[in-house]
Parts: structure tokens; sequence; C-alpha cells
């Protein structure tokens, strides 16, 4: 198998190694925390959403959540994960079949549903992605390895995905009530990709909410080795 290695080297890999550490040092001194607001509006505060606002997403937020998304660290720089932004009616009906009923409307009701997929076969970029060296012999003939480092890659970035929605002033609400199997028949058919997860996206209506459910303490939770 030949690389495609094609990595700086030298003068310019040097170059762009001081680029990077001022960047992330002009970063640290802007700012070296988010604040409580922050934090609240991303995750502590954040709420998972069930019912929707009749306002539409545009492109260009889902251009640039899927930017921000992108940004997130994963192994080898893998990337593995593929999203599909249901939108049109025709592909809400399809992705109706592989829902559980009491799913549907919450589906249905949402401006973008986001199918969180992963690609088996993500080793073959790896040329582009982690162009240091060709990792691609850790995957290729190794099945279940591929599909261990795209799920836990994939979910990873499926997590940073509903971070930066709600970053960007979307809500979000993660969706497991459905068949996998449906998904990867109506969407994925005769490819190498493989459904993780759904995300309804828009604005959400905060009328359906109700209690936030209880979460572990730290000391229930966490522990020191």
């Amino acid at each position: 198998m030949t690389a495609a290695v094609n990595a700086p080297v030298g003068e310019e890999l040097e170059r762009l190694r001081a680029a990077a550490q001022a960047d992330v040092q002009a970063l640290r001194a802007r700012k070296t925390a988010l604040s409580a607001d922050g934090i609240d509006l991303i995750l502590r505060g954040a709420r998972s959403h069930y019912a929707w606002q009749d306002r539409p997403v545009s492109d260009e937020i889902l251009h640039a959540l899927y930017e921000i998304t992108a940004s997130g660290p994963t192994s080898m720089n893998t990337c593995p994960a593929r999203f599909v932004f249901v939108t049109s009616e025709a592909g809400k009906e399809r992705l109706a079949k592989s829902l559980k009923a009491k799913n549907i409307d919450k589906m249905m009701a949402a401006p973008v549903t986001a199918i969180i997929a992963h690609d088996l076969e993500f080793w073959q970029d790896l040329p582009f992605l982690f162009p240091h060296e060709d990792r691609r012999p850790f995957f290729e003939g190794k099945p279940e390895h591929c599909e261990i480092t795209a799920l836990r890659n994939g979910t990873l970035q499926g997590a940073y995905f509903m971070i930066a929605a709600r970053a960007l002033g979307l809500d979000v609400g993660a969706m497991s009530g459905f068949s996998n199997e449906i998904v990867d028949q109506e969407f994925f058919a005769g490819t190498s990709m493989r459904s993780n997860f759904l995300c309804n996206l828009g604005y959400a209506d905060e009328t359906a909410l109700f209690q936030r459910l209880p979460r572990f303490s730290f000391a229930q939770a966490c522990s020191y080795a």
C-alpha cells in the first residue's frame, strides 16, 4: 500500500508549529475560561427539548455548526462522523419509518433532525487527515477495530455537535428511540456509513419542559486512583 503522506517538514514545519503555538497563547490571553452564563448555555443550564417553534434553521448556521464540530479532537484525527440534515418532508417521512411512535411527532415538528452517523472506511482518508505518517495499516483488514474506532470517535463528535449547537443559540433534543437498521437501509444502503443517534435541532418551545432530572454527585460518580 502506497502512502500519500504530505506532512510539512523543515522550516515550513517549524513555521507552522510556531504559528499554532502563538494562536493558542493568544486565545488564552484573550479568554482563559467561559463565563458562568456561557457554561450554563452549553451544559449546566441547558436542557433537552421535545417541542419546537415554527422557526427555520438557516443553512449558514448549519455550516457554522459543522465547522465548530469538526474542530473537536478525535483519535489520530480520524474524524469518522458524518451528518445528514433531514429537513424536507420527504426526508422526514423516510426517517419516521425508523422511529418509535412516541418520537415521531417530536421529529416531524423539529426544523432539522440530524442523523449522526460514522463512516467505517474513515481510515482511507488518513493520508489527508493525519499526514505525518501512513496509519492506514492500523485499520486495513481489521473491521472490528474500524467499527470500535468509528463508533467511539463518531460519538465524541456527536457530543461536540450538540454543545456547538447550543453555543450557536440552537436547542437540541437527542433521540435513541429508533431502529438503526431501518435508518441505515433508508439513508446509507450500499455505503460504509452507519447511523449512531438522532438529534433534533431548532428553537425550542420551552412550555413543554418539565423539571430537571437528578444527577449523581461528585462523590457518587468520581474517585481518585
